[in-house]
């Protein structure tokens, strides 16, 4: 499961790292009880509901549901691959991360991955001094007045210029073919089919991308405004420069970065890095189209816009997005492009949207975009207009009105007919089960028989029958032996010494009883590991969320006594469920006398057992 690492040392780490210690050095926690708790580091919370346990080195949050060990936190919140969160825990207690023969990574590899950030952080050094020294940047620098911009706010976005030409950059930064490969890599230097490079960026303004730890990972660059609509002169090396770029014959008006090792797309956002670091609690987060609309509100002090790197949102952005904020406000241009794009991101956001998330769509007056909205109106002016944006469930209905007659029983089903793909795309809950009944209103149709008609005939609902009564909520459920001993395990992984041969409980008809096998048979053969480290183990495997929504689980009264009496308890019914099947199939069987002579005698001491039992 672990891949590369050996599973001993990520046991032997897990059993020395302190998870306290961890996440206390990003998210400041308070001893409260037995545990640790925070306002959440994941999403905006005014009361804390963020907790660490100190005995299972395990933390979640009953806010937004996030939980996992000192890794998982690591990789969550500094943004690390699972590799680096094993390599910055284990230089914390002073250990080297071994690799298996065979399977390791070139000694190099992470080495070469810092040489990329590296590389990329002076490429935005270049381009901010290019923006202060070179005598063309004249151009750039009044344009990015005009908008209005400080200098104060273009240096805390690492605005800056990349001069005209094919190789400054090239010639600045790739000093030796190393490096001009790793610029490649990086996406700086585009190679032709005669192994030449050139810049990718060509005077333009450039705004730096950086992931949520503050490296840059990337690029957008814009073209100036008055290249957009210039002719073409052969003669002018910029201009040639621009012609080879799509788009206008000036070039596009945004060049982003490719899809590079540090770089994609469909997960970064820009601005959110600054906006993290400019509020340290951010009540919603408003996603605009451009890098200039993002800088030029914050200009006017709206300092929680970001925007998507040249494609649609996706549902990776939008679960980014709700780890920090509750609210989500979608900003388009009023026109029928700007309504298609909302549209969308609408669909795109559906397997995200649950209760506890808003998110609500901005449109524009047509011709507008943020930075001359808020010019217009003002900070406080486009705040309330962003304050009355359409919420989610307002815009979808609308949308799907337009085409629909409601006013008729043709546009009614028409309407069913169009939203039950759409819901059904909705995790179940408090949410989908409030749109269900906004469209039973607008369908004239009972919320039950709606269900049943969203359900579809691929998943038809249990009739009841005749005179039954529906209940309005099930009752609750007694815990399965199974579930209370995983979860008294994963409390206090040493009761699995006392367990006894777990093979006895292999290939009983019992829901999870070959996960508790397994658990116990780990857990007996290394008597030291932790609960963090037995987490560890199934990573990446199907029965891991189980076993996490298990170790959320604490005891009332953290008693060593009645924890082993419940756990062994939990057994004494799982080999009493057994010696119960046993016998049930051995009577079978006697009844067509097929039993041995030790069968028989069996059958007798199973009586007797299950008699005194």
């Amino acid at each position: 499961m672990a891949g590369r690492i050996p599973q001993s040392f990520i046991d032997e780490l897990m059993n020395r790292v302190d998870i306290v210690e961890v996440i206390d050095a990003r998210a400041p926690l308070k001893k409260a009880g037995r545990e640790y708790t925070a306002c959440c580091p994941f999403h905006n919370e005014k009361t804390p509901s963020f907790t660490v346990s100190p005995t299972k080195q395990f933390y979640h949050c009953f806010g937004c549901g996030a939980h996992g060990t000192a890794v998982g936190f690591l990789m969550e919140y500094d943004h690390l691959s699972f590799p680096e969160a094993i390599e910055e825990l284990a230089s914390q207690v002073g250990l080297e991360v071994p690799y298996e023969s065979g399977t390791a990574p070139r000694p190099d590899a992470r080495r070469d991955t810092d040489k990329l950030y590296d590389l990329l952080g002076e490429a935005s050094r270049y381009y901010r001094a290019r923006l202060r020294q070179q005598p063309q940047a004249q151009r750039a620098i009044d344009y990015l007045k005009q908008r209005g911009l400080s200098g104060e706010i273009a240096a805390e976005y690492g605005l800056g210029f990349a001069p005209p030409g094919w190789d400054n950059l090239l010639r600045a930064l790739g000093t030796s073919t190393e490096r001009q490969n790793q610029l490649v890599t990086t996406g700086m230097l585009i190679r032709k089919e005669d192994g030449k490079c050139y810049d990718r960026f060509r005077d333009r303004i450039m705004f730096p991308i950086r992931d949520r730890r503050g490296r840059t990972i990337g690029f957008g660059g814009r073209i100036l405004p008055d290249d957009e609509s210039a002719s073409l002169d052969a003669g002018d090396p910029t201009a040639m420069s621009r012609a080879t770029e799509p788009g206008k014959p000036g070039g596009a008006k945004y060049l982003n970065s490719p899809e590079t090792p540090l770089f994609h797309k469909g997960q970064e956002l820009y601005g959110l890095y600054e906006a993290r670091q400019a509020l340290r609690d951010i009540p919603h987060l408003l996603v605009v189209e451009g890098y200039m609309d993002v800088v030029s509100l914050a200009q006017f002090g709206l300092r929680y816009a970001v925007a998507t790197l040249g494609t649609a949102t996706t549902e990776e952005h939008l679960n980014r997005l709700f780890r920090i904020t509750p609210e989500v406000v979608f900003c388009f241009d009023g026109d029928r492009a700007g309504r298609d794009a909302a549209w969308r991101a609408l669909n795109n956001a559906l397997p995200s949207m649950r209760e506890g998330r808003q998110i609500r769509f901005m449109f524009l007056p047509e011709g507008e975009d943020p930075d001359t909205r808020v010019r217009a109106v003002g900070k406080d002016g486009f705040e309330a207009e962003m304050a009355a944006a359409l919420p989610f469930s307002e815009f979808f209905f609308q949308h799907l009105a337009k085409s629909a007659d409601t006013g008729s029983i043709d546009g009614r089903a028409q309407l069913v007919n169009q939203a039950r793909p759409l819901l059904n795309k909705l995790p179940p809950g408090v949410f989908r089960h409030m749109m269900t009944e906004q469209l039973a209103r607008l369908s004239r149709l009972e919320p039950a028989e709606l269900a049943v008609l969203l359900a579809g005939p691929e998943q038809p609902k249990r009739a009841h029958k005749p005179g039954q009564r529906r209940t309005a909520t099930r009752q609750q459920q007694p815990l399965s032996p199974v579930r209370i001993a995983l979860m008294r395990l994963l409390h206090q992984p040493a009761l699995a010494q006392q367990a006894g041969d777990p093979a006895r409980f292999t290939g009983m008809a019992v829901p999870g009883v070959d996960l508790l096998v397994q658990v116990l048979e780990i857990l007996q053969a290394n008597p030291h590991l932790s609960t963090s480290a037995l987490l560890e183990r199934w990573r990446g495997a199907e029965h891991v969320a189980h076993l996490e929504k298990i170790a959320i689980w604490e005891p009332e009264v953290d008693d060593t006594a009645s924890l082993e009496q419940e756990f062994l308890g939990a057994l004494a019914q799982l080999d009493r469920l057994r010696s119960e099947h046993r016998l049930d199939n051995l009577l079978a069987r006697s009844q067509q006398g097929e039993l041995s002579a030790e069968e028989k005698r069996e059958l007798n001491a199973l009586f007797g057992t299950l008699k005194r039992g």
